[in-house]
């Protein structure tokens, strides 16, 4: 995740952390739970996926379950945050219900192979896109749900101002992250030593900071600003102002799909152009007798785009009524009235000088 300065947070759909409770909206109603794994038998990675799917009549999300804003599994057992809202909206766009999903907690270490052996359907899990992830690993990315940056987190009265304050500290970091490896690389780049404290389980990785067992504990920023407030005194730790890394989020699918993949990439794309439109969830209904083409080809009440992605040509208005637009799902997971209370900074629209822009539907 990135910053553009002090507090200028870079989040960013191009081309959509621990105990808190997103406020208002759809996403707090939905009532999945953990499933166990052999609930929905996996399905490999095919071109026919998207029927399998359909077939099934749920979509099957990997998600985190432990990072409030983005996937957390509230005490009442549902789930919330913007990569719900993802797998919501997929549901959504596919079968008017956003609660027909099935989201599978998945640690860092399970998440692509869960993936690729047709666990899930889709990753919706704060993973960075990156060349080898979109190559080698073969995932197969949509759009950027959110920019981010990595930094680290110290505490206030250790009288750490910057990385090279950090020179033969103990940093935690999770493995099996591109965290681990950013830190390295600018450690190394800066001809910094340090001593890294790896684990696999982010649970163990933010306890054993605070735990005093580690100087620093390094993630991307939402996850530091997220797990903060949650510390016994969050007040005495702070996030330093330098970040090391890009880190632009985004969900995916296996390769090899390409009408799952123009599903999942429009879907997304939709909740910006809503945003863009002034269509939200609570007035999408008015927007119905709209005589503005761009407004009735994106509610499917005129042209047929819908069907070029097997979908209904309403599938947009359906995504939006009842998940909301970007802001809508920004707002109630990250925005002013959740405890995060995230600027979204590059996280705006276009128009509003962030990096949210969705190419034409026509």
């Amino acid at each position: 995740m990135k910053f553009m300065h002090k507090s200028g947070f870079i989040v960013a759909i191009a081309p959509l952390i621990f105990a808190i409770t997103a406020c208002g909206g759809g996403s707090g109603q939905t009532t999945n739970t953990p499933s166990s794994p052999g609930s929905n038998p996996p399905v490999p990675a095919t071109r026919n996926r998207l029927d399998s799917i359909k077939s099934r009549g749920q979509v099957i999300c990997g998600v985190s379950g432990e990072i409030p804003g983005f996937s957390f599994v509230g005490t009442d057992g549902k789930y919330s945050g913007i990569d719900v809202d993802i797998c919501r909206a997929m549901a959504a766009a596919l079968f008017d219900k956003p609660d027909a999903v099935e989201f599978r907690n998945l640690n860092t270490k399970e998440r692509f192979t869960a993936l690729q052996t047709g666990e899930v359907d889709v990753l919706s899990r704060n993973t960075t896109w990156t060349l080898s992830r979109d190559t080698s690993v073969g995932l197969e990315f949509a759009p950027v749900v959110f920019y981010d940056g990595q930094s680290i987190m110290v505490r206030k009265n250790s009288n750490i101002k910057s990385l090279a304050d950090l020179k033969d500290k103990a940093i935690c970091v999770q493995t099996g992250t591109t965290t681990e490896q950013n830190l390295a690389d600018q450690m190394r780049k800066r001809g910094i030593t340090y001593k890294p404290i790896v684990f696999e389980d982010v649970n163990v990785t933010f306890a054993t900071y605070a735990q005093g067992r580690c100087d620093g504990i390094t993630a991307d920023r939402s996850a530091l600003v997220s797990r903060r407030i949650t510390l016994p005194k969050p007040e005495d730790n702070v996030i330093l102002e330098e970040v090391i890394s890009s880190e632009p989020l985004a969900p995916a699918i296996a390769k090899g799909d390409t009408r799952l993949s123009d599903t999942l990439k429009w879907v997304v794309y939709s909740l910006v152009k809503a945003e863009e439109l002034g269509i939200t969830s609570q007035n999408v209904g008015q927007f119905a007798t709209s005589n503005d083409p761009d407004i009735r080809r994106f509610l499917g009440t005129e042209g047929n785009l819908g069907e070029g992605l097997g979908l209904t040509n309403d599938f947009a208005a359906r995504v939006i009524r009842h998940v909301g637009n970007y802001g809508e799902i920004y707002d109630r997971n990250l925005g002013p009235k959740t405890k995060l209370n995230l600027p979204r900074s590059q996280n705006q629209l276009w128009n509003k000088g962030g990096l949210l822009y969705s190419p034409p539907f026509r």
